[in-house]
């Protein structure tokens, strides 16, 4: 299947970005400008880079993939102004290195009232800032933070010439943070396109596994499915955990032969056009689950089915959380891994010995996407949901080789279980379909291996 197959869209509207920089000119105060900045290049080794992932926040209101940029909106005098400042164009470099966009280009590509060279900002930043109320900024972007005080510092000394300088600084990030949570439509297509991908990066995976092959080798099938269909790039680093390094939550060396009777556990995702898949299946790399395995799998599913069941607008997290502890704490016990009365067990969370994690997160441009969680002194989170946020629900359970508390027969097994959720008006929708899921769907498909 190929990306046009695929319903949906591969890259958000420019008008989108639009969108997202009048919401945040919506949020500021009259008479203030607020600063973002794009990412660095990163060093890999000597003279090479990684690959360049650009700022989220940048990119949000921007759409804008180049490194080194600055953004100001500009909200004064009943007017709203969006100002980019980037890379010049340069031809030798451009031959190095790659082509620039260059300033005319980026003013009509994306929509800006205004685009500079980065050697015109500190003259050009003064000016702008004269006379100002307020500056936004994210407090947590430490480069972003020393250019900002530098440029209200280089305004305060002009003060005989009669400048004055912002007297307020605010963080940004709240605002942003807030509106991020919310996709929108377009947002939502993309992301139902990605995890469609991921979906069958994990299908691939499934079919591909045996006994004796490197966990590396499916590592290199999934991201090769990714690509295969427009998502060039893995969201995060993927986890390929066999048998007891399933029990490394971040386990990534993926340098282990898959053995014959143990679990896979895969933790992966694409990204498109910044966007994040972010899903987990565990199966047998025999292509047939054991009882103890299947026993441990249909519990951690039936959890998750039940938490996701219950996602409606209002619901909060904290209200999953009981869903799950109570179905977790339950099966444990009546498995005889729990032992003691149920009702304190289910009050004590007594899961959490083997469910070490926490049951979801919000997700978007980011993986672990930004967004108040509002969790209370207790540890609870209690923000409600409201249609357009995006989760994931991802219970686990996780029995190491070495634990001797537990019955011979659950050591070294691994399992989560992880889907995409988008909160709608009527409940949710799942992202993550046409990932198989029950032991049933699991084994038919690799029985069918390519």
């Amino acid at each position: 299947m190929t990306i046009q197959n695929i319903p949906g869209i591969s890259a958000l509207p420019i008008s989108e970005f639009v969108s997202h920089r009048n919401k945040f000119f919506n949020q500021m105060a009259d008479n203030s400008v607020a600063f973002f900045s794009a990412a660095n290049e990163v060093t890999r080794s000597n003279d090479t880079e990684f690959a360049f992932c650009q700022n989220k926040n940048f990119y949000y209101l921007t759409g804008f993939n180049e490194p080194d940029a600055m953004l100001l909106l500009i909200k004064a005098a009943g007017e709203q102004q969006s100002i980019l400042f980037s890379l010049p164009k340069d031809k030798m470099h451009e031959i190095w290195h790659g082509r620039r966009i260059g300033q005319e280009k980026a003013c009509q590509q994306y929509q800006l009232d205004q685009c500079f060279t980065l050697d015109e900002k500190n003259e050009r930043v003064a000016k702008y800032l004269a006379g100002i109320d307020k500056v936004y900024f994210s407090f947590n972007d430490e480069k972003m933070s020393a250019t900002v005080f530098s440029f209200l510092a280089s305004v305060r000394a002009k003060s005989r010439q009669g400048l004055k300088a912002p007297a307020h600084v605010c963080d940004a990030s709240p605002i942003i943070d807030d509106l991020r949570l919310i996709k929108s439509a377009n947002e939502i297509e993309l992301m139902r396109q990605v995890n469609y991908i991921s979906g069958l990066a994990h299908q691939r995976a499934m079919q591909k596994t045996s006994a004796g092959v490197f966990e590396y080798q499916i590592e290199n099938e999934i991201l090769h499915e990714f690509t295969r269909h427009g998502a060039r790039y893995a969201a995060y680093a993927t986890i390929v955990a066999g048998g007891d390094n399933a029990n490394i939550l971040h386990y990534t060396n993926n340098d282990a032969p898959l053995v014959n009777n143990e679990l896979l556990l895969i933790d992966a995702g694409g990204e498109l056009s910044g966007y994040a898949a972010d899903i987990t299946r565990t199966f047998p790399v025999s292509g047939k689950f054991t009882e103890p395995q299947k026993t441990l799998y249909q519990l951690v599913l039936t959890a998750k089915s039940r938490v996701i069941t219950a996602i409606k607008p209002g619901v909060t997290f904290a209200q999953l959380n009981d869903i799950a502890n109570e179905s977790l704490t339950t099966g444990l016990f009546e498995l005889e891994i729990l032992s003691g009365d149920l009702d304190e067990l289910i009050k004590d969370k007594a899961c959490k010995k083997y469910f070490i994690h926490g049951l979801g997160h919000w997700l978007g441009l980011d993986v672990h996407d930004v967004g108040d969680y509002q969790t209370n002194e207790n540890r609870e989170q209690q923000r409600a949901f409201s249609p357009g946020m995006t989760l994931t629900i991802e219970p686990g359970l996780y029995m190491p080789l070495d634990d001797i508390s537990i019955a011979e027969q659950w050591r070294g097994i691994g399992i989560r279980i992880e889907d995409n959720i988008v909160v709608t008006e009527q409940g949710y929708e799942n992202l993550t379909a046409n990932s198989p899921e029950t032991v049933a769907d699991i084994e038919a498909l690799m029985a069918a291996k390519k």
